[in-house]
């Protein structure tokens, strides 16, 4: 029972972050169109007050998705520590 708890936290953590990368992403390609276009038309700019106002949006969704943590905590050094020292051992690369 717990396994099966378990998986489905999981689960749902990886839906998260997969929403907010595809997020990213149209925000972007949307974003970099707007630019351009703006860019290419000699009339006031313009391209940044969607680009401000959906920001606000994709910074409160990653605050959502992976919390207020401005800075590495303590579990993340360990891991990264971690995941150095087994790179390290498996392609012996001298860091």
């Amino acid at each position: 029972m717990k396994d099966q708890t378990k998986i489905e936290r999981v689960t749902k953590r990886i839906e998260e972050e997969r929403s907010f990368y595809s997020h990213l992403l149209v925000y972007l390609a949307v974003n970099g169109f707007l630019m351009v276009s703006d860019i290419m038309t000699n009339g006031p700019s313009w391209w940044y007050y969607p680009a401000l106002g959906w920001g606000i949006g994709l910074f409160s969704h990653w605050l959502r998705v992976f919390g207020p943590t401005w800075f590495p905590t303590k579990q993340w050094e360990k891991k990264r520590f971690e995941q150095l020292m087994n790179e390290d051992l498996e392609t012996g690369n001298k860091l």
